[in-house]
């Protein structure tokens, strides 16, 4: 199983929402932390462009997760969320 770590980014994020939607987060996180790799689960996960192998985005309502699965330190990193309009932008 893979650890779960959150950037203080997405930590403040979260404070911020409401606790159904906190769980909800959690839930999928674990669900995505026992099998990383499997492309068919109901969750709503796209792989990102334009960034290299192991970069995905995870959608919840009108929010984007992006993370990043590391293979080596079996982490998988939450490093940001935002709505659709603003995720992607630098």
């Amino acid at each position: 199983m893979y650890e779960i770590i959150i950037s203080k980014q997405v930590s403040k994020a979260l404070d911020k929402l409401n606790d159904d939607f906190v769980k909800l987060f959690w839930e999928k996180a674990q669900i995505i932390s026992k099998n990383p790799f499997d492309t068919k689960s109901n969750l709503d996960i796209t792989s990102l462009k334009g960034r290299p192998k192991g970069f995905y985005r995870l959608r919840i309502g009108s929010f984007r997760f992006l993370y990043e699965i590391r293979k080596r330190e079996i982490i998988i990193y939450f490093f940001k969320v935002d709505t659709r309009g603003d995720v992607y932008k630098k």
